[in-house]
């Protein structure tokens, strides 16, 4: 009986990638694995037929021969060879290497806790950016015991369990799986004689102060990482410091990316004739040109007196929202001045009131 062909097997494309090749394997080879087939040999053999197919789609070299040739290109490259002959091992370390452990017998060095701290700035500050000094809690290396844990003076042991591998492989099935050891619960090594200043953690709680530079642009929810100025931890480095930035409320600006925006009160009198205002930015005090017959939501950008971004030096805009504001408070002198400017004006002085009028009789006459 001719065999089928491996792409086909495989349910995939010839040029299907290495990672849709992996998939593919994966999901036949939990269908059809003996272990979870007991007793029958259609599943058996197609596991073969899977498994077969896998073996020399994933060898770049044996599946350009594949490719060229067909199954005649492939003899005695492992193509074709006894279910017993296959390195399962191998193909299931790499598959399955993300469930189980993965392969590898040596002792994957761990490293200390990140740590997290939040830190509160102004608007400026954070616009700006700044120079901070902080303090935390951390975990130093022990002295005593320069961070192995052990009584001064001796030192930790290899565990004969896993012979200072950190993890032991247990056969289950076709399967070849690595645990953690339990023994030494992943350290490789056995203290005997703890070390009494650290109780044999190899840490002691203290605190660091830092200085740490902000850098300009920052936003609510930035973080900045310190390298190694977070925990330590025995026998390994230590992990980082992150920063995290909180950005206070401001009184005058709101702040979207780049862009700033805050209002500007200005008189009935500079909206009518025009004038300026002066109004603050970021790093200075700016004034504001009103053009005349200036109405309240009118919004005038100011270029480049926004905020710059830790990821583009360019500073955004400004956008000023006008309000003119109602006279208050006015004397019965003053009210008697109004009352002849108004019977001065004309329905062209109040363009707006006019429109809104004329759509009022419009919608009356519908």
């Amino acid at each position: 009986m001719s065999k089928r062909d491996y792409y086909e097997v495989l349910g995939v494309s010839r040029g299907a990638s290495s990672q849709e090749l992996k998939k593919a394997f994966k999901k036949l080879a939990m269908k059809y694995h003996p272990d979870r087939n007991p007793d029958d040999k259609s599943a058996e053999e197609k596991f073969k037929e899977a498994a077969e197919a896998y073996e020399i789609l994933s060898d770049p070299e044996k599946k350009s021969s594949y490719d060229q040739f067909g199954h005649a290109g492939v003899q005695g490259m492992g193509g074709g060879a006894g279910f017993q002959d296959f390195n399962f091992g191998d193909i299931f370390g790499d598959i399955f290497g993300d469930v189980f452990g993965g392969r590898t017998s040596s002792r994957r060095q761990r490293r200390g806790q990140d740590l997290q701290i939040r830190v509160d700035l102004s608007l400026k500050q954070a616009v700006l950016g700044i120079k901070k000094t902080i303090k935390l809690p951390v975990d130093n290396p022990c002295k005593p015991c320069s961070g192995s844990g052990a009584k001064p003076g001796s030192s930790p042991s290899t565990c004969g369990t896993c012979n200072g591998a950190g993890q032991i492989r247990m056969q289950q099935g076709f399967f070849s799986v690595q645990q953690t050891c339990s023994v030494c619960r992943g350290e490789g090594s056995i203290i005997k004689e703890f070390c009494s200043n650290c109780s044999g953690k190899g840490t002691i709680r203290d605190e660091k102060t830092l200085s740490i530079s902000i850098p300009a642009g920052v936003d609510q929810g930035d973080k900045v990482r310190l390298a190694n100025e977070g925990n330590a931890i025995a026998g390994g480095p230590n992990g980082d410091l992150y920063v995290v930035i909180n950005v206070l409320e401001n009184k005058i600006f709101e702040r979207d990316g780049s862009d700033l925006y805050c209002e500007a009160p200005i008189s009935i009198i500079t909206a009518i004739k025009g004038g300026s205002v002066t109004i603050p930015t970021i790093d200075s005090k700016i004034s504001l040109k009103i053009p005349p017959n200036t109405q309240t939501g009118k919004i005038l950008v100011v270029k480049g007196k926004g905020a710059a971004s830790v990821r583009n030096a360019s500073r955004g805009d400004l956008h000023c929202r006008v309000v003119v504001e109602t006279p208050s408070n006015l004397s019965k002198d003053q009210i008697k001045l109004i009352d002849q400017l108004e019977q001065s004006f004309s329905d062209q002085c109040h363009p707006i009131q006019a429109s809104f009028k004329k759509a009022i009789k419009e919608f009356e006459s519908e």
